[in-house]
């Protein structure tokens, strides 16, 4: 059930652990199948949801990459994470927190930290629903992509942001 709060009350953003993975891993599928769905069909949404199947990869994410958690009261609302120093790789809020501010703030604070590394440019591959969010802090499209997953094609796009310019 969703908590009213705005992105600087209530909120806590802490690096991500292994513990959080599961938590994670619900976030993932559950905003995928709800936020998403006007923008991919059921089969799409299914195959990228079937990106949570892969544990593995999940336990590397948290282990490889610098993890952000955003928790409102003891539930994860949101999270980010930056690999390599400059490539988004996940960002999520759940479908009960959107449009309050705290993607803006776990994004804020990965650019941070890209800036930190003095990394030149920040990168990601984004959805179609996401594709607004990032062009409004500054990215822009360098490729439209058809990724395959599952046998399924899901469109997204490759986009970068210049973080000297």
């Amino acid at each position: 059930m969703k908590r009213p709060i705005s992105a600087d009350q209530d909120l806590i953003i802490r690096k991500g652990t292994q513990h959080d993975i599961p938590e994670m891993l619900r976030l993932f599928t559950s905003t995928i199948g709800t936020v998403c769905k006007d923008d991919y069909n059921r089969e799409q949404l299914e195959a990228w949801q079937s990106g949570a199947e892969n544990k593995e990869r999940w336990k590397n994410v948290v282990k490889d990459q610098y993890v952000l958690i955003a928790e409102a009261g003891d539930q994860i609302v949101g999270f980010c994470t930056l690999d390599q120093g400059v490539y988004i790789d996940l960002l999520f809020v759940h479908k009960d927190y959107q449009r309050i501010g705290i993607a803006s703030k776990l994004y804020t604070l990965i650019e941070q930290e890209a800036l930190n590394g003095n990394k030149k440019h920040l990168t990601a591959d984004v959805s179609k629903t996401a594709k607004l969010f990032f062009e409004n802090r500054g990215f822009h499209v360098t490729a439209e992509q058809t990724v395959n997953v599952k046998g399924v094609d899901l469109t997204n796009y490759k986009m970068e942001k210049n973080l000297f310019t």
